[in-house]
């Protein structure tokens, strides 16, 4: 067997390892970082060569894989069980576990162990959400070595606390909590903050606001760092409604890796969104 057909060869990741001081410089430079979630090792095997930064197995998985209305049923054993999936298929991009309801809310000693038991299915980063009361866990976390993604904005664990999947920091109260949580947030440790369903002048508040701390939108305009959409939704594959700030990339495209590939093309040039917010 040739060289050029050797299966070891062909097979060998064409790019770094997107590890965090790799997002940290991406961050400084200016340019867009790419996250979209995953849940299985096909998907993120395709999405990885497709050039995602980051894969996020999310909770969203107890909606868009297990049929439920919202996230709160998923358990640690699912998140543990997709991210070792997730871990298996992706060789480059950075993976990040979501902490599922009711994992941290005990205490710095509950998030830690849950928080251990995705880094050793294969996380590299884990997210969890809220302000205020999770600055504590973030810090007890960071100082531990576990690097840390919050999340503000539209929580859907709160779900049923905020009454819906509802746009947040319309005025100007909710958009000074937005930043004042964020700031907090970034002082703990946070690498990164997903900002979920907002208007853009307040997510651009919160970007130009943390200086090491990397926004990734979703629904929140195009200022932020860095974006990030469920898998499913931008297949165009979601049963249900889908919200109005997502686009289907597999339209116009022959395959589901041109479309992943369309995506990172969109977002790196930050034509992906625009800069209005569209709401569930």
């Amino acid at each position: 067997m040739s060289a050029q057909s050797s299966p070891t060869q062909s097979s060998a990741p064409t790019r770094k390892a997107i590890t965090l001081p790799r997002l940290r410089d991406m961050h400084s430079a200016g340019e867009k970082i790419t996250m979209l979630t995953a849940y299985d090792a096909t998907f993120a095997r395709v999405a990885d060569d497709a050039g995602l930064d980051c894969l996020l197995i999310g909770d969203s998985l107890g909606m868009v894989l297990q049929g439920y209305s919202s996230t709160v049923p998923v358990t640690m054993a699912d998140m543990a069980y997709h991210t070792r999936c997730v871990a298996a298929g992706a060789k480059t991009a950075l993976i990040v576990g979501d902490l599922p309801y009711g994992s941290y809310h005990e205490g710095v000693d509950q998030a830690y162990r849950n928080a251990c038991v995705l880094m050793q299915a294969g996380a590299h980063m884990v997210k969890l959400e809220g302000g205020g009361w999770t600055v504590p866990v973030v810090e007890y976390l960071t100082a531990r070595a576990i690097p840390v993604c919050a999340h503000l904005g539209l929580t859907p664990q709160s779900v049923h606390a905020i009454g819906g999947y509802r746009i947040q920091g319309k005025d100007d109260a909710g958009a000074a909590k937005l930043k004042f949580d964020a700031l907090a947030l970034e002082a703990a440790g946070a690498s990164l903050c997903v900002l979920e369903l907002m208007p853009s002048a307040a997510s651009n508040a919160v970007t130009a606001a943390c200086k090491h701390m990397a926004t990734i939108g979703i629904g929140a305009g195009n200022g932020t760092a860095g974006q990030v959409l469920v898998l499913h939704d931008m297949l165009g594959i979601t049963s249900g409604r889908v919200p109005r700030f997502v686009k289907n990339f597999l339209t116009g495209q022959p395959s589901v890796a041109a479309a992943l590939a369309a995506y990172v093309g969109e977002v790196k040039a930050g034509t992906f969104p625009d800069n209005v917010l569209h709401g569930y």
